[in-house]
């Protein structure tokens, strides 16, 4: 009886956690469009450089995730982590800027909608279905993500469209199995945290949308 306690005991508390995340998560959607809005109407982004904006993203990116780790046991996190989408969403301007050029690019950004829902539905029923603890996958996605970096600092120099597409889709790839991953550890009670849950998800979900919307915009785009 204990040991069925205990086992009703975890899934409670995963479905819990689970629960928080996504309800953040729907939340944190919000700056992130308006980051996004803003970066278009301003074109902000525009007057930076690719390097200095790649830089920008960094000192941003890792130093706003820092804050939302050291913070997560208290509603700053919260705080923290919404000042993180709205600055993705900034970040994230002169991709959107760019495709709402086109004369579809309406559709595209619908299409990418779509497309990034379709694989957060499929890599939530592979979570729920393998039931074996995936934690032995961090370190070689991890290092996925690094090497991905590296190129794309390399590709600021090389400019190759084709190193660009190579890029985009090894990190839909690698990003999707990351959701899986992050949804797989909360589901066995790898993370217990709702706030760091939500930022991991984010960033998966978030890097799914825009190579995939880059991809569309170089093959589906009509200037």
């Amino acid at each position: 009886m204990e040991i069925i306690s205990g086992v009703n005991s975890h899934t409670t508390q995963a479905n819990k956690v689970l629960k928080n995340t996504y309800m953040l998560l729907a939340v944190s959607l919000l700056p992130t469009l308006l980051g996004a809005w803003i970066g278009v109407e301003t074109g902000i982004m525009k007057s930076m450089g690719t390097l200095m904006t790649f830089i920008v993203f960094l000192v941003g990116a890792f130093g706003l995730m820092y804050l939302v780790e050291k913070n997560k046991n208290s509603a700053v996190g919260i705080g923290f982590l919404l000042a993180f989408t709205g600055f993705m969403g900034l970040m994230s301007s002169n991709l959107i800027g760019s495709i709402l050029g086109m004369k579809n690019g309406a559709d595209l950004i619908m299409m990418a909608f779509g497309g990034t829902a379709t694989i957060f539905a499929a890599m939530y029923f592979l979570a729920t279905t393998i039931k074996r603890d995936l934690s032995s996958m961090g370190k070689f996605l991890f290092i996925g993500v690094i090497m991905l970096i590296v190129a794309s600092i390399a590709n600021i120099f090389l400019q190759s469209s084709v190193l660009m597409i190579v890029l985009s889709l090894l990190a839909m790839g690698i990003f999707s199995a990351f959701l899986m991953y992050d949804i797989n550890r909360i589901l066995t009670g790898g993370e217990t945290n709702y706030i760091s849950a939500t930022l991991a998800i984010y960033l998966d979900v978030f890097n799914i949308f825009t190579n995939l919307l880059s991809l569309l915009g170089i093959w589906g785009g009509d200037d």
